[in-house]
């Protein structure tokens, strides 16, 4: 139907996907030996979308497999050798649902264009 909706349902599934990676994290805060996960933007995508910088204070993303891989994150352990920090999976839970919620947003305009244009070729 269209690249657009495509797109936009791949970071609908994706930001679904990088939740639940994000909420186990949550879940394992008091785990010993737990290693938060995360899944990145750029991996999310693949070369779906590609990222124009137009300026220097533009954020950098790397585009990588588009196979969305969850990634250990290398941060400095507790001493129960967990490296969980609630606040910033809390922050990156925010982010992603901020993600999600412009992917809807943007999948609501589009298909509401759809349908604007079928009422206009059908004169209804």
């Amino acid at each position: 139907m269209s690249d657009a909706l495509t797109v936009l349902g791949q970071i609908l599934r994706q930001a679904n996907t990088r939740h639940s990676v994000l909420a186990s994290n949550v879940a394992n805060v008091d785990t010993p030996n737990f290693k938060a996960k995360d899944v990145s933007f750029g991996s999310i995508l693949g070369n779906e979308i590609l990222l124009a910088s137009t300026n220097p204070r533009h954020l950098q993303v790397s585009v990588g497999s588009a196979s969305g891989d969850v990634k250990i994150e290398e941060t400095q352990p507790w001493a129960d050798k967990n490296n969980v920090e609630m606040d910033l999976q809390v922050a990156k839970m925010t982010e992603n649902a901020m993600l999600y919620e412009a992917g809807v947003t943007l999948l609501k305009k589009k298909i509401q264009m759809f349908k604007s244009a079928l009422r206009t070729s059908t004169g209804g």
